[in-house]
């Protein structure tokens, strides 16, 4: 599996699409609509993770520094549990510390064990409980992360530490 980590551009949107469909169930699934108006936004940046030429994988993020948003970060069923969706994430956390954001946020439904799982593995904690957030009246917990700052921009080729 050789997996490439690029910016999305507007032919992607049909295959992003498709792959939020098979992620969420419907209700929590963008429409066409409201996934074009989010990746459209000021501050939006969208990351596509390819193996070959196949898009497996998609973060959608904004920004409004210092704070950032995951809008969405969905993975191919089958490319689960291979590290892509942490790829997804760090490139992204990376981008947008670079661009001053110092704290992500971002929501998932209680019931999504395995979310939850992968976002407090990374260091993502839940800071409040939002009731009836998603359909159905579902509960989504608030989750948040401090990026760290500092380790960003040493790693950043050709800036001194001051």
């Amino acid at each position: 599996m050789s997996i490439t980590i690029r910016q999305s551009d507007a032919k992607d949107f049909p295959a992003l699409f498709r792959l939020d469909q098979k992620c969420f169930a419907p209700g929590i699934a963008y429409s066409k609509t409201m996934l074009k108006h989010f990746l459209s936004r000021a501050g939006a940046e969208c990351l596509v993770a390819v193996d070959g030429k196949e898009i497996v994988g998609f973060i959608l993020t904004e920004e409004n520094p210092p704070l950032g948003h995951v809008m969405t970060l969905d993975v191919a069923e089958s490319h689960r549990r291979r590290g892509i969706g942490t790829l997804l994430l760090c490139e992204s956390e990376n981008n947008l510390g670079f661009r001053g954001v110092r704290t992500m946020l971002l929501e998932t439904a209680l019931t999504n064990d395995a979310g939850v799982a992968f976002w407090q593995q990374h260091g993502y904690r839940i800071e409040a409980v939002l009731k009836n957030y998603y359909p159905g009246h579902l509960d989504a917990y608030e989750m948040r992360k401090r990026l760290a700052v500092e380790a960003k921009i040493k790693s950043q080729p050709g800036l001194k530490e001051i």
